[in-house]
């Protein structure tokens, strides 16, 4: 099973519903505990980013806070909020498929997963999935000419 694939699955969901195209799976012992896509929109809210949904509910499955030895797997790199997150959560790694050039917090602006400066470091493995950027060009290109 291919867990980025899955994420992707959460993305087109989010798609589907105007959201950002954002998906998340987090991963135990190859197990899939928890998914999340973005609704912001849907929930109305700035803290529904995918990877805070699935956070939250992996803790739920886990019945703790502390996902020691959890991996996630996301569509897009995370911004500040999810990279403090994922920090907090203590996930071990995360599997990231494309960068945010913008709110990039995990190397690309920003690197708050892997920063000297933080006792905690996040084991970072870039995917680099053609489809997790196509999908998000492809969503603000549609956004642009709804504008218009």
């Amino acid at each position: 099973m291919s867990f980025m694939k899955e994420a992707l699955e959460e993305a087109h969901m989010a798609y589907l519903k105007g959201e950002v195209p954002v998906g998340a799976v987090i991963v135990k012992d190859g197990v899939i505990l928890s998914r999340a896509h973005n609704r912001r929109e849907e929930l109305k809210s700035p803290l529904a980013h995918a990877e805070i949904i699935a956070i939250d509910n992996a803790s739920k499955v886990l019945k703790n806070w502390r996902l020691n030895g959890c991996e996630m797997y996301v569509t897009l790199e995370p911004c500040p909020m999810c990279a403090g997150a994922i920090l907090q959560s203590r996930l071990s790694k995360v599997h990231i498929g494309t960068f945010d050039p913008t709110l990039g917090a995990c190397g690309s602006v920003l690197n708050l997963l892997n920063n000297e400066n933080i006792s905690r470091i996040i084991n970072v493995q870039w995917k680099y999935n053609d489809e997790c950027s196509e999908i998000l060009k492809d969503f603000f290109k549609m956004r642009r000419k709804s504008e218009k």
